[in-house]
């Protein structure tokens, strides 16, 4: 692949993998409130601890997107993941 081209798959995989770490966080404090709850403090600080290492790579990517000049226009390429 040449840089360009690899350059603007980066532009549209960057955006969806920042979401896709969003939806996950969510997920993952929604779990640490219900086990935290059931007094499983330790597990409860152990996702927690998950979620800011997903923060951490989330301003990773993003610093990275900026690197390569922002997101596509386009927006093909986007999709949901669902998880129960």
């Amino acid at each position: 692949m040449s840089e360009k081209g690899t350059l603007d798959k980066l532009r549209v995989l960057l955006p969806h993998w920042v979401e896709h770490n969003h939806s996950h966080k969510a997920e993952f404090v929604k779990w640490a409130a219900t086990v935290r709850g059931e007094g499983l403090e330790d597990v409860a600080a152990m996702i927690e601890k998950a979620v800011a290492g997903l923060d951490d790579a989330n301003a990773a990517l993003s610093q990275a997107l900026d690197k390569v000049g922002g997101p596509s226009d386009g927006g093909h390429g986007h999709h949901h993941h669902h998880h129960d």
